[in-house]
């Protein structure tokens, strides 16, 4: 029997280590949007951008984050001179996935416990 492939970063951390990363990013926040932006800034600062990923076949240059509109943290991609935004969340990791990006595991956690 073929063991199923994982998607890239998929368990590469342990829940355990995605809590203490939780706890971090919210110690000093009061509601939502102030946990919000400790994943923001802590995303911002821990994750080695620039780093490629593909989309829908093209390869783009995730350069960093951003807030969309509704105030969620989005990955700001590039390809040429056209840039967009998409919410980290739909963001397909590369393998092996850049550092710090287990902070956005922390996040896609945070959001669905």
């Amino acid at each position: 029997m073929k063991k199923a492939k994982k998607k890239a970063g998929q368990n590469r951390w342990s829940k355990t280590k995605l809590n203490a990363l939780i706890d971090e990013a919210v110690v000093d926040a009061h509601d939502e949007d102030e946990q919000r932006m400790g994943f923001y800034t802590a995303i911002e600062d821990n994750v080695k951008f620039p780093f490629e990923v593909t989309l829908f076949g093209t390869t783009v240059t995730v350069e960093g984050v951003g807030l969309s509109d509704s105030e969620e943290i989005a990955a700001v991609c590039v390809r040429g001179r056209e840039k967009r935004t998409l919410p980290i969340l739909s963001l397909p990791l590369p393998d092996p996935p850049p550092k710090g990006t287990e902070w956005i595991e922390a996040y896609r956690l945070w959001l669905n416990p």
